[in-house]
């Protein structure tokens, strides 16, 4: 099995089934205030059908989307086609995909991230857009939105259970200070074959997830911890999850200084 039929296969493990769940979107206003207290726009009955005819193909079906026409869309999965610009990653359990650059020429600069754990998959979008700048200069990024969803499987003999939202973020941070992890890596366009033996880590440290300048919680034990701008440097992205009482799961998205990912980092932590 080669690196990329890995990644496919992990990809079918984690998406295959038929998520469905309330979207929440935090977008910045007219005015320029991002307000991630109170959601600007929610959809109901938000659906991705995801299923595989065989080893080699699959469909991927979306309805309640914010920014497709008439909220639907629908895209062929195959392993020949899969992830030919490199963007997308997958962990057991972990998955996503991320711009791999910041770069002027694009639209956005986007993510998204998924936390699955039984028959759960927490989602959280990031979307920057660039702002505006003099000629010849280059733009600088400021985050837009967010958008948030907790899925569940409707294919599961019975729904997995809400969980906590993560409002009050800094209780939950502060509990989780201390626990043990393990770390587990990959990086832009080098898929291992075999899923690498997870690492020990540091410890979970509050202060070391929640240093940007916007950190803030949702549905589903999602919490996230942001530059609001980014800065013209290296960079880092954070997205957690709270999967239960005694589980707490970290996406870092690691940026150098000329601005292009690195490696996305996944660390597991436990409750001792």
């Amino acid at each position: 099995m080669t690196g990329h039929d890995r990644q496919w296969e992990l990809n079918r493990l984690n998406f295959e089934g038929r998520w469905c769940g309330t979207s929440r979107w935090y977008e910045r206003s007219a005015t320029g205030v991002l307000d991630v207290s109170e959601a600007s726009a929610v959809i109901e009955g938000t659906s991705y059908a995801i299923s595989f005819s065989d080893s080699d193909t699959g469909l991927w079906d979306g309805s309640g989307l914010r920014f497709a026409p008439d909220g639907r869309r629908q895209l062929p999965l195959s392993r020949a086609t899969y992830n030919r610009g490199g963007q997308c990653w997958q962990f057991r359990g972990a998955a996503g995909q991320s711009s791999l650059a910041v770069d002027g020429q694009q639209p956005r600069f986007g993510h998204e991230v998924n936390m699955f754990w039984g028959r759960s998959r927490s989602m959280l979008v990031l979307l920057y857009a660039p702002l505006g700048s003099a000629p010849g200069e280059s733009p600088g990024w400021r985050l837009q939105s967010l958008g948030v969803v907790p899925f569940r499987c409707g294919l599961a003999p019975e729904p997995d259970p809400p969980r906590p939202a993560a409002s009050d973020w800094r209780a939950l941070l502060g509990e989780q200070e201390g626990w043990p992890g393990e770390l587990e890596r990959l990086e832009p366009n080098r898929w291992p074959a075999v899923d690498p033996a997870p690492q020990p880590c540091e410890p979970f440290r509050n202060s070391r997830f929640s240093r940007n300048s916007l950190t803030a919680g949702f549905d589903d034990g999602l919490v996230c911890s942001l530059p609001e701008q980014l800065p013209e440097g290296a960079f880092e992205l954070q997205v957690g999850c709270r999967l239960d009482a005694d589980h707490f799961r970290q996406v870092s998205l690691i940026y150098d200084s000329q601005q292009r990912l690195t490696a996305w980092e996944l660390r597991r932590f436990r409750r001792p």
